[in-house]
């Protein structure tokens, strides 16, 4: 599955637009990392516990989109974006979504 961030995937023409799909997750702060973070806030410096969380959670929702385009028989998914939102105090959503599309002209990406 090829993923990208443009309107257009090089090499190849887009032979039909199948829609919009989306994958997404909700990860809760470890109470472990909640202790740490709030030591980085006093002293300063990147709080790396989040950071692997915020990581792990966007690999996460790209994986359940391009498995949703793979269900349409999508070839890519252009127009790849992500949000993310505060869902409750100790909990954040990552969301990626683009547009399914079949590919033609060329090889098909495996």
């Amino acid at each position: 599955m090829i993923v990208v961030n443009t309107d257009f995937v090089s090499g190849y023409e887009i032979e039909a637009v199948l829609g919009m799909v989306s994958g997404n997750t909700v990860r809760a702060k470890h109470f472990g990392r909640d202790i740490m973070a709030r030591f980085t806030q006093i002293v300063g410096g990147e709080i790396t516990g989040y950071t692997e969380m915020l990581s792990e959670a966007r690999e996460e929702a790209l994986g359940r989109m391009a498995a949703e385009a793979e269900k349409l028989g999508a070839d890519a998914v252009i127009n790849t974006r992500f949000s993310t939102s505060g869902i409750m105090e100790n909990a954040a959503e990552v969301m990626a979504y683009g547009t399914a599309v079949r590919l033609s002209s060329g090889q098909m990406p495996t």
